[in-house]
């Protein structure tokens, strides 16, 4: 008895010192994972954002298909399991990037983001603008 009470006395100690935390999501596998993004696209996105989005994540999952470091698989799967839950939830709508998430980012990984940034704005702006739509085409 003595033994649980020292331990529930260094756990409630520690405790003390830290803010009680959520527990930690499980992570989904792969196929289940991208089977739900896809599902989320088709529901909350419209025709265009979908398209865009689901050639995304095809990409995506296919570049990272033969990823053998466990540490990438599971920060690959943490971050899009929370995008499903955001996109789920309408919590993105209007969201913005953490800073730390960018500072983390590769070279390649900010090219590929300022990419879509690009291809979502001037989504926006044929959708906008007639004119511009015709002449690039």
């Amino acid at each position: 008895m003595r033994v649980y009470r020292s331990l529930f006395a260094e756990a409630t100690a520690l405790g003390a010192s830290k803010p009680l935390r959520p527990a930690p999501m499980a992570l989904l596998p792969p196929i289940p994972l991208y089977r739900r993004i896809l599902r989320a696209h088709r529901t909350k996105l419209d025709t265009q954002m979908r398209l865009l989005g689901d050639e995304y994540v095809k990409s995506e999952f296919r570049a990272h298909k033969s990823v053998e470091n466990p540490m990438h698989i599971i920060g690959f799967l943490t971050e899009w399991q929370m995008y499903a839950q955001q996109l789920e939830g309408d919590a993105w709508r209007g969201e913005k990037m953490d800073k730390s998430k960018i500072d983390k980012m590769s070279d390649q990984q900010i090219g590929q983001l300022h990419e879509l940034m690009q291809t979502i704005r001037n989504q926006e702006l044929d959708e906008n603008d007639p004119e511009r739509g015709n002449k690039d085409k």
